[in-house]
């Protein structure tokens, strides 16, 4: 039996998110009051207090994902793990668990890769659609004709699990794709309300101001594997890890193939660390009869 850790991304944020936290911990208000020093601005007070949409700015909701999932991670009375994963953005909280970046570090890192996404967001408009009921490799053959016929990029940026892909592109491209992903039987192929293309080619800008970030930042030897989404298995090298993190922002989330990986090499109980229950669902639905829990 083992025990596996896997930490949320982008669009589990809630206003009030980590509040229980500070309200009962010494120690989340700690490292709370510590975020906002590494930050320079008091981001307690924008996820407690803040609305919606001061939570939809991306320089906020990263951090404030990732600070609530390794608060809620840290509060767990039992922190040995087998392995850990983290969907997008939350690899970094999966990398705080497993030892292999300091809490102080990895917040640095996921600011400037907060600020690095929007400014290749506003630098060239593109966006992202989620499909739905069509197999992935219908999805992927799709938007390679459409790239292909069209010029326009789009590419599979997140398999969530069996029958949900999200792609990335130009809003032309996507626009295309989505009617040809209806024509070719999908439920849905909704674009969804982001303001950029990530996990495809236009996070390429974002790509090298991370990677600069990245290769000034001390990385320690995991405690445990970490299940990284670019490749969907099992790496315990801090080298590749490395490499891994920083191809993140142009390749695609192997989220489905990364829990199967994680089940074929025994993983028998899921923890999702973090706001909301998005994993959960997402697990349940890739392998049926999962064990899986949270930790908020």
């Amino acid at each position: 039996m083992k025990r596996a850790y896997v930490f949320p991304g982008q669009g589990s944020q809630f206003p009030g998110m980590g509040k229980t936290h500070f309200d009962k911990s010494a120690f989340a208000k700690k490292l709370f009051e510590r975020a906002n020093e590494v930050l320079g601005f008091r981001i307690s007070d924008i996820m407690f207090n803040g609305s919606e949409d001061d939570l939809k700015q991306t320089k906020v909701t990263q951090p404030a994902v990732f600070l609530h999932s390794v608060i809620a991670f840290k509060s767990i009375e039992d922190e040995k793990t087998d392995m850990v994963a983290g969907h997008s953005l939350g690899e970094f909280s999966a990398l705080v668990a497993n030892g292999v970046l300091s809490f102080e570090d990895a917040l640095q890192l996921v600011y400037i890769r907060a600020g690095a996404m929007q400014k290749a967001c506003d630098t060239s408009p593109s966006t992202m659609a989620a499909v739905l009921g069509l197999e992935d490799e219908k999805v992927e053959a799709i938007c390679a004709e459409v790239q292909k016929e069209s010029g326009e990029i789009v590419v599979p940026a997140n398999y969530n699990c069996p029958g949900q892909l999200v792609i990335s592109g130009s809003l032309k491209g996507i626009q295309i794709a989505c009617e040809r992903l209806k024509a070719a039987g999908a439920k849905k192929a909704l674009v969804l309300p982001v303001n950029g293309a990530f996990h495809s080619p236009f996070m390429e800008p974002a790509k090298e101001e991370l990677e600069a970030a990245i290769e000034k930042t001390t990385f320690y030897n995991p405690t445990c594997s970490v299940y990284q989404n670019v490749v969907a298995r099992a790496v315990v090298n801090k080298d590749e890890i490395k490499k891994n993190l920083i191809d993140q922002l142009t390749g695609a989330v192997l989220w489905t193939q990364t829990i199967r990986s994680m089940i074929a090499d025994g993983a028998t109980h899921f923890t999702e660390v973090g706001p909301g229950k998005v994993l959960q669902g997402l697990i349940l639905k890739i392998h049926k009869g999962t064990e899986v829990e949270g930790v908020n």
